[in-house]
């Protein structure tokens, strides 16, 4: 008996859906280094640093396992602490840098080593010209919009196209050495005025018993608790998203959205820096510059200034930046004393 002519082309319609969604994950599972190689116009096509990455290779073997290991905790960490799924969105990818010519996409965390990570990014994509030393571009030319593209500014294709084949990196820190670190540098050094300005005044207007009114013009002399009031006053989001140097590295990077191939610490920045430039196959061309130990935050300052938090406001704090702490596998500070 034939078949009806509706059956057959029912059964050739799935047969065919079948074989496009196989042709998908197909090509969404494999590194891709062919983009890599076209743009590099007349040159020889070379491995891309995803490909470098899972071939394994290249790099030292303990380092790839300790890089293995925090993916490993992050992904576990997005199976068991977020249950909704969502689509990105280009929003989502402003702080997400592109390198066309190297493969590299980069989530910019401020005050995790950012500056410098968008001056090695602007020495490799040229817009440095024949200059080659990170140092030698001043520190707010690295932040100017346009010196670097996002990845926020690419149609959907070619957003999908580079979140497949290139290698993403984010580098993180221990979320309260970072929010002490933000706080030192925009509410104590005399020169943000802009920052006391746009910030200060409201939080001492909000925060503080009994303002004079010089505090109120110049929001110049804002405490360190009175800024851990107003990040957890829940008036505060509602009416404006936090700041990028306080906002939470998920909320900024949404590591549970995009799959970093490599979560780098501030803690172990020297080498986890040059096991990226290694991937990418640069680190002949540019060295990623040495931190300077004197004036970073560690976590003996961080605890002097949660000294006078109480513990009901340290738990609130804490519970703001949970995920922070769980996505990348960051113990609760000693210091603190709300249990």
């Amino acid at each position: 008996m034939r078949k009806p002519k509706v059956t057959r082309v029912g059964f050739a319609l799935s047969l065919g859906c079948f074989i496009m969604v196989l042709l998908y994950f197909n090509s969404s599972l494999k590194p891709a280094s062919e983009a890599v190689g076209e743009r590099s116009s007349g040159q020889k096509s070379r491995r891309s640093p995803l490909q470098t990455l899972y071939d394994g290779d290249q790099v030292e073997s303990a380092v790839q396992a300790i890089h293995q290991g925090r993916r490993e905790v992050l992904e576990e960490a997005c199976r068991s602490y977020t249950h909704k799924r969502r689509v990105l969105i280009p929003e989502d990818l402003k702080h997400v840098i592109v390198d066309d010519q190297h493969g590299l996409l980069y989530c910019y965390v401020p005050k995790v080593a950012c500056t410098n990570w968008k001056r090695v990014l602007m020495v490799l994509t040229g817009v440095t010209g024949s200059l080659r030393d990170p140092l030698a571009i001043p520190a707010n030319e690295a932040h100017i919009p346009g010196n670097l593209r996002t990845l926020s500014e690419y149609s959907t294709s070619q957003i999908n196209q580079r979140l497949r084949s290139y290698l993403k990196f984010v580098f993180v820190r221990e979320p309260f050495e970072r929010l002490v670190s933000a706080y030192r540098n925009k509410f104590t050094r005399s020169y943000n005025t802009a920052f006391h300005k746009r910030y200060g005044t409201k939080i001492v207007r909000r925060h503080r018993p009994d303002p004079q009114p010089e505090a109120l013009e110049r929001g110049n002399d804002v405490s360190f608790e009175e800024f851990v009031y107003y990040l957890v006053d829940p008036a505060t989001q509602r009416e404006e998203p936090f700041n990028e140097h306080w906002e939470r590295v998920h909320s900024l990077c949404h590591p549970c959205l995009i799959h970093y191939d490599v979560v780098g610490k501030y803690e172990t920045l020297e080498q986890d820096s040059r096991y990226v430039l290694q991937l990418a196959g640069v680190e002949d061309q540019v060295s990623f510059p040495a931190s300077s130990k004197s004036t970073r935050t560690t976590g003996d300052m961080a605890a002097q200034f949660f000294h006078n938090i109480s513990p009901f406001y340290q738990k609130k704090l804490y519970n703001l930046y949970r995920m922070d702490f769980l996505l990348f596998n960051y113990s609760i500070p000693a210091y603190l004393t709300f249990r």
